[in-house]
């Protein structure tokens, strides 16, 4: 059986009987348990994941309503509350904890019948680049074991990428879904701010952070995307968005549609082969009918101090609540004073997640939060004007979704500031609220190479439009593992 299929391949073979759901999932956790010993994509499986799927396959058989996933197993990243299965962050601190609810995401995945296969690997508090920060050990990269898979999100594009599922939720705060997307070779949306809800999602970042989805096709993330979009009451960021069909008018094209490529995410820094693949994408969308003009965003350069400023200051205000005492592992209290007791649970954070809430603390603290954290807001603010002005002169930005290739794990995890500054190209779309996705375009050294669009606040279909025809130029090699 062949699981390196689309969404739409796997639902019509569903629809006319010649797959069964419970073969799928069957032969999906199989899957699993013979590449995840290596790859480490996942934190928990979902032991009830077989006995769902006989329970959609029989309504199948019946022909009772069935849900628009027809039971396809999508996996979740761990920081994504799930009352069912444990919700660890991929943290000492939440280990064994179940949510008593379903994010909404979840719920309405749910009701169109998709199974959650597994909760997959992240940095811990999804506070990372490379998911070598997870207290359950790192995840590896399918195109080469050695190396990083990105992060935050990297059991979700690990889990995509391998097939082990056909799509999987992330979540984005400065680039945690479309880093993974690209390091893994597959395509991941981070959507406009407000598009999806965040009721359920563990907070790091809350005036930052989009959950967003990966799978291996732009058709496939928009047809998650039709499911998971639209306000929702349970959280008042959520903005109407018109409730548009994603997946309609894919084909559209960029025909005269106009293309900036960011001056400043192509130069300095950028591998040869990553920048040699940005020409090659810009020759691609040129054949098919687009211009491709040079733009210049030189609040970019100033987006990584401003975008750890504000995410570390928002982190250590959001950690506050894991003292051990509500929930968290299995610790006596007897023999510690209050202070003493959070303190030494507290211990038990990473080094990741203790540096960023000290961090936090810093620049929200008294004399430091003029000079940090207000200056810092406003580059973010510098940062919209000059890309709603940018959106004036061209439909769509174009940029490398990472300035790098992927590296061997271990290489970079003493020194944090050059893990930090490889957020360079992702960060505005997250302090800025526009969407923007990571689409596979090139395979250098063994490795994958993935290209970033971005476009103004809720133009997914637009966007989506764009990533589709460049995703079709391409003809990229079955991942090896």
């Amino acid at each position: 059986m062949n699981l390196a299929i689309s969404i739409s391949q796997y639902t019509q073979q569903i629809r006319d009987g010649t797959l069964s759901v419970e073969e799928f999932i069957a032969k999906t956790l199989e899957r699993i348990n013979n590449v995840d010993k290596t790859l480490h994509a996942f934190i928990s499986l979902n032991e009830n994941a077989v006995e769902q799927a006989k329970q959609i396959d029989k309504k199948l058989k019946v022909k009772e309503k069935v849900g628009s996933c027809l039971g396809l197993p999508i996996s979740i990243k761990d920081n994504i509350c799930t009352k069912e299965m444990k919700t660890t962050c991929a943290s000492k601190m939440l280990e064994d904890f179940i949510s008593p609810y379903d994010a909404t995401v979840i719920s309405k995945l749910k009701i169109q019948d998709a199974v959650i296969i597994g909760k997959a690997n992240l940095d811990e508090f999804a506070m990372g680049s490379t998911t070598e920060y997870s207290y359950f050990g790192p995840s590896r990269n399918p195109w080469n074991p050695d190396y990083v898979p990105g992060g935050s999100s990297g059991g979700s594009g690990v889990s995509v990428s391998a097939n082990e599922c056909l799509a999987s939720l992330g979540s984005d705060t400065g680039g945690s879904v479309r880093s993974p997307a690209s390091f893994c070779s597959v395509v991941g949306l981070k959507p406009t701010y407000g598009l999806i809800s965040r009721y359920g999602l563990v907070s790091f970042a809350n005036s930052i952070e989009q959950i967003g989805p990966l799978a291996r096709t732009v058709e496939d993330v928009a047809f998650i995307l039709n499911i998971i979009a639209g306000r929702d009451l349970h959280d008042n960021t959520t903005i109407e968005n018109g409730n548009p069909d994603y997946t309609k008018d894919l084909d559209a094209g960029v025909s005269g549609k106009k293309i900036g490529i960011v001056s400043e995410m192509v130069g300095e820094g950028v591998d040869k082969e990553v920048q040699l693949s940005t020409k090659d994408a810009v020759s691609s969308f040129e054949k098919l009918g687009a211009e491709c003009v040079s733009i210049s965003l030189d609040s970019a350069k100033h987006s990584v101090a401003a975008y750890y400023t504000l995410a570390s200051a928002e982190a250590s205000s959001n950690l506050a609540r894991f003292d051990n005492l509500r929930y968290g592992f299995d610790f006596s209290v007897e023999g510690y004073e209050y202070n003493q007791y959070i303190s030494k649970a507290r211990s038990n954070f990473g080094s990741e997640v203790t540096r960023r809430m000290l961090l936090g603390a810093f620049v929200l603290s008294a004399g430091y939060y003029g000079k940090y954290y207000q200056k810092a807001q406003k580059v973010r603010s510098l940062i919209k004007s000059q890309l709603t002005e940018s959106f004036k002169k061209v439909d769509l930005l174009l940029a490398p979704t990472m300035p790098i290739l992927p590296f061997k794990i271990g290489e970079k995890i003493d020194d944090p500031l050059k893990i930090y500054l490889l957020d360079i190209n992702t960060i505005i779309a997250n302090l800025s609220g526009i969407p923007a996705i990571s689409v596979p375009f090139a395979i250098a050294n063994g490795l994958p190479i993935g290209m970033q669009l971005f476009a103004n606040s809720l133009q997914e279909k637009q966007l989506l439009q764009a990533a589709h025809a460049l995703y079709k130029t391409t003809n990229l090699p079955e991942v090896p593992i």
